[in-house]
């Protein structure tokens, strides 16, 4: 779908930018302040003195997994962008090009292998072999999918829709042969999870993710120029063939990253992107910062809501999101699927 590209001033970046930013800063607030634990906030008032269990429950527990849904959320958002500007449709999600098939085959084989408990490799078996089943799925798809040389979006498409299929069908095959703790372990991974991280490993995934981004950023500029069509950013001098590769390359690091340390959280990539670019505009320039600051409001709220619905019992995220999501995918597809044909 073509977009005119509007021009931007520093003035209105700077306004949405801060503006987005009061939101994450209030929802990461919100985080924070609500769960199932209780917590006296005039403690945290000058003079006052967190007890040891609410510093437990503040700063190890509550303000750990806030961060990482913001992180994750971000990511995602910034993750649907990039393969909504690949492929040129604003319904298009990270998910729909074969690399969280393969994150979701990595992580369930280490399940599958018993490698999901805490103490083997520090917990981190089950997202480094999903990891491992991205970047996998990564080169097995984009050499696939290279035709004659050239990566089209139609060939990438179709590549990564079949490996999916084929990926749910190997996971539907380890479920049949899993025992029942180690099935119920592999359908709430798969469902999707905001994970306990320590502050280390957040560290970790902020500095995966933010160089990524800022790759990602780094061709903005190329995103607009390919809204007119591959033609009109070849006539723009946009070296398109590069663009493809990256942008592909990019998005599925940022999708196998989330879905290798999350599981598989849905509908962010696709609900944020598309609610900004009505509001804000189509130019990538501030749409992708923008994306950044929407996804992780938007996923830390919903984590909000899963720890908060059936209180002491917790819901996946993922569950949320789909909830949430799901109507409003068809919402578009309704009012305006015609728009957005591939």
């Amino acid at each position: 779908m073509v977009h005119r590209t509007e021009r931007l001033t520093g003035r209105r970046v700077l306004i949405v930018t801060l503006l987005l930013a009061a939101l994450l800063a209030l929802c990461i607030g919100g985080g924070i302040a609500f769960g199932a634990g209780t917590v006296n906030f005039s403690s945290l008032l000058p003079g006052g003195s967190l007890t040891e269990v609410e510093h437990a429950i503040l700063l190890q527990v509550r303000l750990p997994r806030v961060l990482a849904a913001g992180l994750l959320g971000g990511a995602l958002a910034v993750a649907g962008v990039v393969f909504q500007a690949l492929l040129r449709n604003p319904l298009a999600d990270p998910y729909v090009l074969g690399v969280a098939g393969g994150a979701s085959i990595g992580g369930v084989v280490a399940l599958l292998l018993g490698l999901g408990s805490v103490g083997v490799m520090g917990g981190a078996a089950v997202p480094a072999f999903a990891f491992a089943g991205a970047l996998a799925a990564l080169l097995l798809i984009e050499s696939i999918a290279t035709v004659g040389g050239q990566l089209t979006v139609y060939s990438i498409l179709l590549t990564g829709a079949i490996f999916n299929s084929f990926a749910a069908a190997l996971i539907y095959f380890i479920q049949s042969v899993a025992s029942l703790q180690q099935l119920h372990e592999i359908v709430f991974y798969l469902m999707g999870r905001v994970p306990a991280l320590g502050y280390q490993e957040l560290a970790v995934l902020a500095l995966a993710i933010v160089i990524v981004d800022l790759a990602v950023y780094t061709m903005c500029r190329d995103y607009n120029a390919l809204s007119l069509g591959e033609e009109g950013a070849m006539l723009l001098g946009v070296d398109v063939g590069r663009t493809k590769r990256f942008t592909f390359v990019l998005g599925s690091l940022l999708t196998g990253l989330c879905v290798a340390v999350a599981g598989l959280i849905g509908f962010v990539g696709l609900v944020v992107p598309h609610m900004l670019r009505l509001v804000i505009g189509p130019d990538h320039r501030l749409l992708l910062p923008a994306a950044f600051l929407g996804g992780a409001s938007f996923l830390v709220l919903a984590d909000l809501a899963a720890r908060l619905l059936l209180v002491p019992n917790e819901l996946p995220v993922g569950v949320v999101t789909a909830l949430i999501g799901g109507p409003f995918f068809l919402y578009l597809l309704r009012t305006r699927g015609r728009n957005y044909a591939f």
